[in-house]
C-alpha cells in the first residue's frame, strides 16, 4: 500500500485503534479482527477529546455513633443510688419505730408554780427600774428510760412587755421520772427606762408577766449521750401585783412551752 497523505486541518487520532487479541489483523480495508478465530468481538466506542469529567460528588458521611455506653453507665447510677436511698431511709423508719415502742419518749414539761413580786419602783425623777421578783419553776420528766441533761440556765422576766430582772441557775441532770423545782430570784437595780415605758409602769398596779428560760438540753440513753442544743421555755398567761412584805406568793399554775432554739 501506498503511503497516505493527512489533511492538516484534519486532527489526529489520540489513542490507537484496538488490537486483534488473537490471530492476524487484516489490513487498512478489512474488518477488525476476531479473537481465536471465531465470531467479531464488539468494540465500545471510544470518546475522544472534549469530554467534561462527571461533576465531584463526596461522599456521605456516616452518622455519629450514639453514647449508649456513657448513658447506660448514667442510669444504673442513678438507680443504684435511688435504692441506696430508699433503703436508708426504710432501715431509719425501722430504727425509729424499734426506739419509739422500747422507750416512747416524750419531752419534758415544766410550769410555774409560785410567784411573788416583791418590788416593782420606777423612780419620777431619772425614770430608774429597781425589781425584784421570786418564782418557781417545776420541771418534769415524764420517760422512764431516758434522762436529760442542762446546762447553765438564764432567766429572764417581763412586766407587761418591758424587761424588769434577770438571773443565773447551775444546770443540772434531770432523772428518768423525776421532778424538779427550781428557785430563783431575779433583781434589777437602777435600769434607766424609756419615759413613755416607765410612765405606763407607774400607772398600773397589777402587770401581765413573761418568763423565759434559756438552756443548752441534752439526752442519756444508757451509755448513750447525745449533743446538747438550746432550748427555750416561755410561760406566760399569768399576772402578778407588786404584794406587801407580809403577803404569800401566789400559787397559780402557768404551763411554759419549751422550744428548740438553735442559736441558744
Amino acid at each position: 500500500m501506498g503511503d497516505r497523505a493527512y489533511n492538516s486541518s484534519s486532527k489526529p487520532m489520540l489513542n490507537p485503534p484496538p488490537r486483534a487479541l488473537n490471530g492476524g489483523g487484516g489490513g487498512g480495508g478489512g474488518g477488525g479482527g476476531t479473537a481465536n478465530g471465531g465470531a467479531g468481538v464488539p468494540v465500545k466506542p471510544q470518546q475522544y477529546g472534549g469530554g467534561a469529567p462527571p461533576a465531584y460528588r463526596p461522599r456521605p458521611l456516616p452518622p455519629p455513633r450514639r453514647r449508649r455506653k456513657r448513658r447506660s453507665c448514667c442510669c444504673a447510677f442513678c438507680l443504684w443510688l435511688t435504692l441506696i436511698l430508699i433503703g436508708l431511709v426504710f432501715v431509719v423508719a425501722i430504727a425509729a419505730g424499734v426506739f419509739y415502742v422500747l422507750y416512747h419518749p416524750q419531752r419534758p414539761t415544766f410550769s410555774v408554780t409560785s410567784l411573788h413580786l416583791a418590788k416593782l419602783n420606777v423612780s419620777s425623777s431619772s425614770d430608774l427600774l429597781t425589781s425584784a421578783l421570786d418564782f418557781t419553776l417545776v420541771a418534769r420528766n415524764p420517760n422512764r428510760k431516758i434522762v436529760f441533761v442542762y446546762g447553765d440556765i438564764a432567766v429572764s422576766a417581763a412586766a407587761d412587755g418591758i424587761p424588769i430582772g434577770t438571773a443565773s441557775i447551775p444546770g443540772f441532770v434531770h432523772a428518768a421520772g423525776n421532778t424538779t423545782w427550781i428557785a430563783a430570784t431575779l433583781a434589777s437595780s437602777g435600769n434607766n427606762l424609756d419615759p413613755t415605758a416607765a410612765a405606763d409602769l407607774r400607772s398600773k398596779k397589777r402587770f401581765p408577766m413573761e418568763i423565759e428560760v434559756d438552756t443548752r438540753a441534752g439526752v442519756e440513753i444508757g451509755r448513750f449521750k447525745s449533743k446538747r442544743i438550746g432550748i427555750r421555755v416561755s410561760c406566760s398567761g399569768f399576772d402578778a401585783a407588786v404584794a406587801s412584805a407580809k403577803a404569800t406568793p401566789s400559787t397559780s399554775i402557768a404551763k411554759c412551752k419549751p422550744q428548740i432554739k438553735i442559736w441558744i
